[in-house]
């Protein structure tokens, strides 16, 4: 029987499959159902820095008492505020009680403010590790790249002075020089990198005017542009790396992994098919390696990355001069 264990920002986890943060990690249930059904590890659901503000300034626009009494707008922030962390603190405690597999908190970060120190309080509660979610848009064009990355680097130093379990960044593709800035957030401390996070994406309503929402799941032709990418920084980065977005089926995992992920990391499939599908894809993998005969992960993990693929020059190729030179 092969070995389907990996480690994980210093985690160890009994197989690479990690279900990402969604509404699937958002109670005690879910992550119990999950870890039934052979997750490694779970992330939880996000604390998102917006919707706490959005929180907090419907509450204020809806005290009319706010303006008779000037503490109240503060009071009404500060409340709200802490009770959206202690929620979020004792979902954290009460799956670290439920279940056997590493629980990684999520923090949806979109600035640097004060409330990163959510952080402390977090590990406190007993996560084992803590995911930053980080995206900035960069759509001001009053603002140089260098500015906009900036921002990345000061919430990672604020959070790792506030905690000692490992951190991970969960990224974009949205850099003028990806592999650059990848570089340095690895080499800034943390544990690990996510490739890639997944958008809000608007679309419109042509007959009601009214901006909505795209597809919000992932589909399986979405793996290919994190492939690339953790095939080429796999083999550049001082931290691990998880691959996110695309993976529906064992095969896409054994992918991510011959490209250099430590794990892959699953929500859309989740949704559509419920936990059940973590135990068809480990029995893919594994089925996968006793056909090649793989002891364990190390023999599969980075098999393919760039720094070991036999075509190295494939992963950088962005033309399709192969494929479409003699179409006429």
């Amino acid at each position: 029987m092969a070995d389907l264990s990996t480690t994980y920002m210093g985690l160890k986890l009994r197989n690479p499959v990690i279900a990402a943060s969604s509404g699937m990690t958002d109670s005690v249930e879910k992550v119990t159902a999950l870890a039934s059904a052979g997750a490694g590890a779970v992330v939880l659901k996000s604390l998102f820095e917006e919707q706490i503000r959005n929180e907090s300034e419907y509450a204020i626009g809806a005290n009319e008492q706010m303006y008779y009494y000037a503490e109240a707008e503060d009071y009404i922030r500060d409340y709200t505020r802490g009770n959206d962390l202690q929620k979020y603190l004792d979902l954290v405690a009460d799956c670290k009680a439920a279940v056997d597999i590493p629980v990684i908190a999520s923090l949806n970060c979109v600035s640097s403010s004060e409330w990163t120190k959510f952080a402390s309080q977090i590990q406190r509660a007993g996560a084992d590790a803590l995911e930053l979610n980080l995206f900035m848009l960069p759509s001001d064009p009053r603002k140089q790249s260098v500015q906009n990355e900036a921002v990345y680097f000061d919430i990672l130093k604020r959070i790792q002075e506030d905690v000692s379990i490992a951190v991970s960044a969960k990224i974009s593709y949205y850099f003028s020089g990806l592999a650059n800035m990848a570089t340095r957030l690895a080499s800034s401390g943390i544990g690990g990198l996510v490739l890639f996070n997944r958008f809000f994406s608007p679309d419109i309503d042509i007959d009601t005017f009214e901006i909505t929402s795209s597809n919000v799941f992932s589909s399986p032709e979405d793996l290919y542009l994190s492939l690339r990418w953790v095939a080429m920084l796999s083999s550049m980065v001082p931290c691990d790396i998880a691959a996110s977005t695309g993976i529906h089926d064992g095969s896409a995992l054994i992918k991510q992994l011959l490209a250099g992920a430590k794990a892959g990391q699953i929500a859309s499939v989740l949704y559509r098919q419920g936990p059940g599908v973590i135990a068809a894809m480990l029995e893919e993998l594994e089925g996968y390696m006793q056909r090649h005969g793989f002891a364990d992960l190390t023999q599969v993990i980075g098999r393919m990355s760039l720094h070991n693929a036999g075509n190295p020059a494939a992963y950088e190729r962005v033309q399709f001069m192969k494929y479409f030179s003699d179409i006429r």
